[in-house]
């Protein structure tokens, strides 16, 4: 068994200060005030030196990691995103890739999954094939502008199987209810999100009986929202800030340039602090930095100087939302590995608990990350 000492436990909803955790096959199998609880003998002691220590982070959203796409080197993506934290990590193919390449792709990360080096990586995230073909970076590169075709979307379900975690889809695209069903046909526990999209709220929850309960990278690449000679209307923001059942994806970039820190704010209090997921969104586009956005170092430009993506790790992105928002450690923690874990069913991780899986990082107050332990083990 290993103790951890001297650590300032973050929980769900508090902290429990000079603390003791213990570990034993790669689970959590206690915890609590050191004073109250007597250490058995024989413990491999780590000592916390007064750290904070909070669950692993889960990035439910990211394709790279270390300026490597998680599709051309999985391994490494994988253990780029795991020394700053993120225990979890559902790898994210993209829809400027043909029908070919994703299969391959999917291929790839799937085989990667078996090995040790790729422990992290839990599933996958499709942002791809068939979102609206108007948004998004790298966007007049896409293949998918089409009619949604079974013949050509049958093969990518088929080579993802159960691996994927969660199809992204624009509500609005003619017959999607139609790939809706295959997919979740073809994996019934597949959740969908509302990506790229200027889907009406009609359009939208149309789709929830399906298991639609993510509104990806909210507030980016959505539709317009003006209805009549400047009268502003509703769409995919407004349909994900109004159902309580849709999380919200935040990328939280340090100048606040993908969610404006006031809308930061307003998407807490409308939203509440448990349908809130933080990503990375960790992208390897390398076009120019346009003339406006001089100075920008954390996020990915494409060859026609849009955004695309960003250069985040998730320990980064929870210091930039305790910034912009005063949100503090146990909020972030929530944001960054407990609601993430709730949304797509990670019944074993994402709190600190009896039980769950010693997945667990030390950081300081301004959550930098000094340890990292993964299943029981450090890394």
């Amino acid at each position: 068994m290993t103790a951890i000492i001297n650590a300032e436990l973050i929980m769900k909803n508090h902290y429990i200060p000079e603390a003791v955790l213990f570990i034993e096959d790669g689970l959590i199998q206690g915890f609590g005030e050191m004073r109250n609880t007597p250490i058995p003998e024989g413990c491999e002691i780590i000592d916390a030196e007064g750290a904070y220590v909070g669950p692993g982070l889960i990035d439910t959203h990211v394709h790279a990691g270390g300026r490597k796409w998680f599709f051309d080197d999985p391994a490494y993506a994988a253990q780029f995103n795991l020394k700053h934290g993120t225990t979890t990590v559902l790898p994210t193919l993209y829809f400027n890739q043909t029908k070919e390449n994703l299969v391959k792709q999917i291929a790839t990360v799937k085989t990667a999954m078996q090995t040790p080096e790729c422990a992290s990586i839990y599933g996958l995230y499709m942002e791809a094939p068939y979102m609206n073909p108007n948004f998004g970076a790298d966007r007049k590169y896409s293949p998918w502008k089409g009619p949604i075709c079974k013949e050509d979307y049958q093969p990518i379900l088929d080579a993802a199987g159960d691996a994927v975690c969660a199809w992204c889809v624009a509500p609005e695209r003619e017959n999607i209810e139609e790939f809706v069903r295959d997919a979740k046909k073809a994996n019934p526990n597949v959740i969908f999100t509302v990506a790229h999209s200027e889907a009406s709220p009609q359009q939208i929850e149309a789709l929830m009986p399906y298991g639609l309960k993510v509104g990806t990278h909210h507030t980016n690449a959505t539709g317009n929202r003006v209805k009549y000679g400047g009268c502003r209307g509703v769409c995919v923001d407004e349909t994900v800030n109004y159902n309580r059942e849709i999380f919200a994806e935040l990328i939280c970039d340090s100048l606040g340039i993908h969610v404006d820190p006031y809308m930061l704010r307003l998407v807490r209090r409308i939203k509440g602090d448990d349908r809130i997921m933080l990503i990375s969104d960790s992208c390897y586009f390398d076009g120019p930095v346009p003339e406006k956005y001089e100075g920008v170092t954390d996020i990915n430009f494409d060859n026609d100087g849009g955004i695309a993506g960003s250069k985040l790790t998730l320990d980064v992105a929870c210091r930039n939302m305790m910034k912009h928002t005063g949100a503090s450690l146990v909020d972030v923690f929530n944001f960054a590995s407990y609601n993430p874990a709730k949304c797509y069913g990670m019944t074993d991780r994402g709190e600190i608990a009896v039980g769950k899986r010693a997945d667990l990082i030390f950081v300081d107050h301004k959550m930098n990350v000094k340890k990292v332990i993964l299943k029981g083990e450090t890394v």
